[in-house]
């Protein structure tokens, strides 16, 4: 934003967990109503909008509109956050994969199948991300724990990537209780699985851990 020219309309439509937010279909039609009056339209994201930024609904509704669409990739907070802590997704010891996922269902839809994913998650060997799950902590934990073991280890990070970047580590069982004790909230990505461990390993955890992130 701070690159944009003094000329340029800043609107912004920003969305956060558990806060009024921007309607979808408003910044739709907001794009679509300057693109055909004739300005260039921006629409600036955090992290990559095609991972859970509702970039694939906004460049189809354009598009359907018959506006060309360019999109220039990011990085999701689920890398981006990880990899600040010093914790790799993958791993040829731990992790076979990795899943993206968000524990934030739409408003009269199911959720997901959380101990499903944890059963997929203990036999194929998958790291979980979970975007969005902060409010549903304690369900997402007690889902997890029906195919995970309660000591599996899992990371909060919020404002990944930020020079205000806050983590805590704990176990599967003290997920929900880390996040109430330290304050953690939106926005925020929780990261399951033994890819985990090395990082309370290297921080000598006995009890959940809270660091900050110092940016470069």
């Amino acid at each position: 934003i701070a690159l944009a020219p003094r000329s340029a309309r800043v609107v912004r439509v920003g969305k956060r967990g558990g806060c009024k937010s921007t309607p979808q279909a408003f910044i739709e039609t907001l794009m679509l109503m300057a693109v055909h009056e004739g300005e260039h339209v921006v629409r600036l994201k955090g992290g990559d909008p095609f991972i859970f930024g509702r970039g694939g609904e906004e460049a189809e509704h354009l598009r359907a509109a018959g506006v060309a669409v360019e999109v220039v990739n990011g990085i999701t907070a689920g890398l981006s956050g990880p990899t600040a802590l010093g914790v790799p997704l993958t791993h040829r010891e731990h992790a076979q994969g990795v899943l993206f996922i968000t524990g934030h269902a739409r408003p009269g839809a199911a959720g997901p199948d959380w101990p499903l994913l944890a059963h997929t998650a203990q036999q194929a060997r998958l790291t979980l991300v979970i975007y969005m799950g902060m409010n549903g902590a304690r369900p997402i934990q007690d889902g997890l724990l029906q195919g995970l073991s309660a000591d599996t280890p899992v990371a909060v990070v919020q404002h990944a990537s930020l020079p205000q970047q806050r983590h805590a580590t704990a176990t599967l069982e003290q997920l929900a209780d880390t996040i109430a004790h330290h304050g953690l909230g939106s926005p925020s990505v929780i990261v399951v699985g033994e890819v985990v461990r090395g990082l309370a390993a290297l921080h000598g955890q006995s009890a959940p851990i809270l660091t900050r992130y110092q940016a470069a």
